[in-house]
């Protein structure tokens, strides 16, 4: 029984976006129908945090992985690469700066 509570709820609510609160309203709720003693109830607390932590980081490393994805599907550049752009594009404009400086010469005195 319990264990079949603990499977719905999982299911049901979503590990990964169970809060604390909605956690502890869970036990109590469970505790006060006689399906949990106090202690099975702080143990349901305990192991439905670490189980909603760890669904939501392998959400979190999911959807990293999909934006990753995407973003390299559009070929965009990175910041690497436009930082890359910008120093070569300012080298480049320094260089011109300086052909296009009028010359001067010994002989203009």
């Amino acid at each position: 029984m319990k264990e079949l509570l603990k499977n719905l709820i999982y299911t049901g609510v979503g590990a990964a976006f169970l809060t604390r609160e909605k956690i502890d309203e869970i036990r109590k709720e469970l505790v006060e129908r006689g399906n949990l003693t106090k202690e099975e109830g702080k143990e349901f607390v305990e192991d439905l945090l670490k189980k909603s932590d760890g669904a939501r980081d392998q959400l979190e490393l999911w959807l990293n992985r999909q934006i990753e994805e995407r973003i390299k599907g559009l070929n965009l550049a990175t910041a690497d690469e436009v930082n890359e752009l910008r120093r070569q594009v300012e080298e480049l404009q320094v260089a011109l700066n300086s052909k296009d400086a009028p010359e001067t010469s010994s002989t203009d005195a």
